[in-house]
């Protein structure tokens, strides 16, 4: 298997962990001059990954201890706080980092959710999340960049009015701010859109090129276009049109991340792979028989899914896909979450559950990355996660050229201050 690059270059062959190349670059002598962040609703801390070795983190949260317990396998953990965000007072927060990252929970706002909303038990944790940004405000230490992320779904919940909310909190606290629809797909075989909005503290002005007068067909989908016509006042005044450059790499196919010898997981018995047959329609029955006359091995995937049949009545049905690429990895609520892999080899047809090393690889999490033993844990933490090269692609095209203007017109107003 191509390893993946996690940080943009080839420390893949260093022989040291992430956690390790973090900690060296953190004692070195330019250690202060990099870009600092706090990373709230870390999980196991993707969105670090992603940011890379070229940033610093001041501050962490998650309340999750399972979560927690694979933050600081990876990373030394200092910085990491587990609690409720209800509990995190902004004194904790140290210094003045130049991004808040946060991963808010998308239970509430997912098209699979219970539609509660940003008014709900856990999407509505936002809220905590930005009181603690306003009470850094009123110190003088807001962080000038902000990076949200959730699922698409936010666009869309409650007709388009959380969304609104968002970018209304944004803006009205003194920030630029727009969205992107990124898919992993573009970095790795596995389908993922998620929504990024990225805000600017509303005192610096973003380089041209990062923004776009009009709408981007890349990177603004037509759901996207369709929230952003719902906003008004601050929110639609503040809106960016932020621009990234096409995507120049290709992801790798499924078949690349696969493990010869899988971990974690068992092969299913012969009947149970009939059982998973059988609930196929005939359409995906038809994706296997033109498998199994390919000539060639082929690796798919298996959701399982309720479906309608004929009579009206729910129904779980398998369906499978043979693109080498996964569908969206979510957690392991129930059986039906978990994707299974479908190993056809002409006549042999073979299946199992999706390993918890390639789950990891899914989100682009490098091997060295230390997982947690149980199987459920190891998934939950990916599917709950950001993809890693996602977030290095928006932090080295955006987030970076951000926190680089405003670092220097913030040095250019101290030099004026100095000579006057």
């Amino acid at each position: 298997m191509r390893q993946i690059s996690l940080f943009g270059d080839s420390s893949e062959d260093r022989g040291v962990s992430i956690g390790q190349s973090i900690a060296l670059a953190a004692d070195s002598p330019m250690s202060k001059q990099k870009p600092s962040f706090y990373e709230f609703f870390a999980g196991g801390g993707m969105a670090r990954a992603g940011l890379g070795a070229g940033w610093r983190c001041l501050f962490a949260n998650d309340f999750d201890a399972k979560k927690a317990a694979a933050y600081r396998n990876n990373w030394r953990g200092d910085d990491l706080r587990v609690g409720d965000i209800r509990d995190v007072k902004v004194a904790e927060l140290p210094g003045e980092a130049d991004l808040a990252w946060a991963s808010f929970p998308c239970q509430d706002l997912s098209l699979a959710g219970n539609g509660a909303g940003l008014s709900g038990e856990r999407s509505g944790n936002f809220w905590r999340f930005w009181e603690l940004i306003k009470r850094l405000g009123q110190e003088g230490r807001a962080p000038k960049v902000i990076a949200l992320e959730n699922v698409v779904g936010a666009l869309s919940s409650h007709k388009g009015k959380d969304f609104a909310a968002l970018l209304s909190a944004l803006t009205g606290g003194g920030y630029l701010a727009g969205a992107l629809v990124m898919d992993a797909v573009d970095f790795l075989p596995q389908s993922r859109p998620r929504l990024f909005i990225v805000a600017l503290d509303a005192r610096f002005a973003a380089p041209e090129h990062l923004m776009s007068a009009v709408p981007l067909e890349r990177w603004h989908p037509a759901h996207l276009k369709n929230a952003q016509a719902k906003l008004n006042g601050a929110a639609k005044s503040g809106w960016v049109w932020w621009a990234l450059p096409d995507v120049q790499t290709q992801g790798l196919p499924l078949r690349d991340l696969i493990e010869a010898k899988p971990t974690g997981v068992k092969w299913h018995t012969r009947e149970e792979t009939e059982k998973l047959l059988g609930m196929m329609s005939a359409v995906n029955l038809r994706k296997v028989r033109d498998a199994q006359a390919a000539g060639i091995p082929r690796v798919g995937t298996i959701y399982r899914r309720t479906r309608r049949n004929e009579d009206g009545e729910r129904e779980q049905r398998a369906e499978v896909r043979f693109d080498d690429i996964a569908g969206c990895l979510r957690t392991p609520a129930g059986g039906s979450s978990r994707q299974t892999l479908i190993f056809v080899e002409g006549e042999r047809i073979r299946t199992r559950l999706l390993s918890p090393r390639e789950a990891a690889r899914l989100m682009g999490l490098p091997d060295s990355y230390v997982l947690p033993a149980n199987y459920n844990e190891a998934y939950h933490l990916a599917g709950d996660g950001v993809a890693v090269p996602v977030v290095r692609f928006l932090a080295e095209n955006l987030l970076e050229p951000l926190v680089k203007r405003t670092r220097l017109r913030m040095e250019k107003c101290l030099e004026k201050s100095a000579v006057a």
